[in-house]
């Protein structure tokens, strides 16, 4: 359907906000904490839990603002969920900020969007627009008595700024380094006041779980990986797609289900990277019966990330995938840490002679240990 308001109402999207935000910050958070919504940035720490935080002892007593800001920074190698979400459904991730800032008790939102998302900044824009038109954000949001304002900001493109401390010193017109914690960000955030950091999905899906209820959301996938989740899957599929399922869903039926399954068959495949291109990958053998839940993917010393699933058959020359993604890392790492700084650099320089077929056997010991260390 089309992006504008008249669009989104017609599929649900501000349909009694009003009452929404009229049963309070307490209700919303128990309605979160109740469907097991988990962060769908990566980390899948569970948002009620996440949430209430802004709301510590004495909060109203405190005189600053409040902020909501969504992680929009979309860099990661594979992930185009939130590109999808901005593009084609904008109503839904304002209706989200409005509620999930009315459950921090927050005074305005900051949408910070990856600068080469052009064509989604401006779809956002003027829903932004339509929504203060109709009076649905601003003063008196949804005639609730609630104020809470929402602004763009357009990131430079550093892939570094998708962590939460970073992309708040970005926002504050800093270098996009991160902060040391504590102290944490529902403390000491954007500009020194209270600050949550939520990924887009998040933030988007808050509202229909508000409307059908945490209990509908947690009878999706299992326990402690409840709800629905969005997959982008890419590589050597017949027809890659982003598209919304079940958490826990086996990683076969995934992509039989919604791609036509992997170029040349299931045999084919030598290997999936399943959350993007920060997760450790995974040979066929473990893929088989692989669920793509949090928890599955942790038990296979992988991760669900951010549920970008890229799929490898067996042309694909995975040392060379490999050094071409070290190459990235190297040139994206801020530089203010050293193991990563130092790190992705020899990673880079060792995967290059690997690909060339110059390095030592030693050396495969060393990028072991090296990769341990740049970890941390």
């Amino acid at each position: 359907h089309g992006a504008d308001l008249k669009s989104a109402m017609k599929y649900g999207d501000w349909h009694k906000t009003k009452e929404i935000l009229g049963k309070g910050h307490d209700w919303i958070i128990s309605e979160i904490k109740a469907s097991g919504l988990r962060g769908r940035g990566g980390a899948g720490f569970p948002s009620g839990m996440k949430w209430s935080f802004m709301n510590f002892k004495d909060w109203d007593k405190d005189t600053k603002p409040r902020y909501l800001v969504v992680n929009a920074d979309e860099g990661e190698p594979g992930t185009c969920k939130d590109r999808e979400i901005m593009r084609k459904d904008p109503h839904k991730l304002l209706e989200g900020c409005l509620v999930a800032g009315r459950a921090m008790n927050c005074t305005a939102a900051y949408i910070y969007i990856r600068g080469e998302f052009y064509h989604e900044a401006t779809v956002l824009q003027r829903a932004i627009q339509e929504a203060y038109q109709a009076g649905l954000i601003g003063k008196n949001a949804c005639g609730s008595g609630y104020d809470f304002d929402i602004y763009i900001h357009r990131g430079m493109g550093a892939y570094v700024c998708g962590e939460e401390t970073s992309l708040i010193e970005s926002l504050e017109g800093k270098p996009g380094k991160p902060r040391l914690k504590p102290p944490f960000p529902a403390a000491v955030g954007l500009f020194g006041c209270p600050s949550t950091v939520a990924n887009v999905e998040t933030i988007a899906v808050a509202p229909t779980i508000i409307r059908r209820g945490g209990s509908w959301f947690s009878s999706f996938g299992r326990e402690r990986n409840a709800g629905t989740k969005l997959f982008c899957i890419s590589g050597h599929v017949n027809n890659p797609c982003t598209v919304e399922e079940e958490m826990s869903i086996p990683l076969r039926e995934l992509i039989d289900k919604h791609c036509g399954g992997v170029i040349g068959g299931w045999d084919n495949l030598k290997a999936v990277i399943p959350g993007g291109s920060s997760t450790p990958i995974l040979p066929k053998k473990i893929c088989d019966d692989q669920l793509m839940d949090f928890d599955a993917l942790k038990d296979s010393q992988s991760g669900l990330g951010t549920a970008a699933v890229i799929v490898m058959d067996q042309s694909t020359d995975v040392v060379r995938a490999i050094a071409r993604l070290s190459k990235f890392y190297h040139h994206e790492s801020c530089g203010q840490c050293t193991p990563c700084r130092e790190g992705s650099k020899w990673t880079e320089q060792i995967m290059h002679r690997f690909e060339k077929g110059q390095a030592r056997a030693r050396e495969i010991d060393m990028m072991q240990e090296l990769t341990k260390q740049v970890e941390g």
